[in-house]
C-alpha cells in the first residue's frame, strides 16, 4: 500500500480485545493498530484523523499504564454532538481503536461483550472527548489545539484550485505534500506537546460525577 513513508513512524496501538479472543479472531485477543488503519477507515489523512488517533491512543496508554489496553472496556463521551463539526470522523477513528460503538454497535453475547452505547454524544465535559474505564472508573479527559501548527500559506489557494479544477499536475502534487506535511508534523513532532494535544487524568471529585 502506497502510503507516504512517515505513517511507519508514527505510533502504534496493541491492545487486548477478549471478543476477538473468544471467537478465535486474533492468537491471545492481541490486535494492533496503526495510523495507516485509521486512514484505511477515513479514506484520507488529515488533521482531524491524526488529531482524533492521537487522543485515542494516548488516552487508552494513559488509562492502561501496565498492561495492553483492553478494546471494548471503556465508554468514549464526547462534549458535542454526532452530526457537529468533524465529531463524526473523531468518533469513528477513535472507535477504530477503543471497540466503543454507537447505538448500531455490537450487542454481545450472553450478556459479555457489549459495544453498543459505548460512544455517546452531547455529553457535559471540559475538552472534546472523555474515556472512561468500565472496570475500574478510572478517566482521563482529552482535547486539542491545532492552532500552534499551522498550515502553509499556499494551501488556501491552492485548495480552491483543485477544487475548481484549474489546478494542473503540479500544484496538485503540491497541495498534497503540503496537506500531509502538517499531519507529519502534528503526528511526529507533537504528538507529547500538551499546547497541542491535552490528555490528563480525571479527579476523584470529577469521577463521581460521571
Amino acid at each position: 500500500m502506497p502510503f507516504p513513508a512517515f505513517f511507519d513512524q508514527v505510533p502504534g496501538l496493541s491492545t487486548w480485545d477478549p471478543l476477538a479472543e473468544c471467537l478465535g479472531a486474533a492468537e491471545h485477543g492481541r490486535l494492533h493498530y496503526g495510523y495507516a488503519d485509521a486512514v484505511r477507515l477515513a479514506g484520507h489523512s488529515c488533521p482531524t484523523v491524526a488529531t482524533a488517533y492521537v487522543l485515542g491512543h494516548r488516552a487508552m496508554t494513559m488509562l492502561y499504564p501496565e498492561q495492553p489496553p483492553e478494546r471494548g472496556g471503556v465508554r468514549v463521551e464526547f462534549a458535542e454532538s454526532l452530526d457537529q463539526g468533524v465529531t463524526g470522523v473523531m468518533a469513528s477513528v477513535i472507535g477504530l481503536l477503543t471497540g466503543s460503538a454507537h447505538d448500531g454497535g455490537f450487542k454481545g453475547l450472553g450478556g459479555r461483550f457489549v459495544r453498543r452505547d459505548l460512544l455517546r454524544f452531547d455529553c457535559d465535559i471540559p475538552l472534546m472527548l472523555r474515556v472512561t474505564r468500565l472496570d475500574t472508573g478510572a478517566a482521563v479527559d482529552a482535547g486539542a489545539d491545532l492552532s500552534p501548527v499551522p498550515s502553509d500559506p499556499e494551501l488556501p489557494g491552492l485548495m480552491q484550485r483543485c477544487l475548481d479544477g484549474s489546478a494542473d499536475p503540479a500544484e496538485r502534487r503540491c497541495f498534497a505534500e503540503l496537506w500531509q506535511r502538517r499531519v507529519k508534523r502534528l503526528l511526529l513532532e507533537h504528538w507529547d506537546d500538551e499546547q497541542v494535544f491535552t490528555v490528563y487524568h480525571v479527579s476523584a471529585d470529577d469521577r463521581a460525577q460521571l
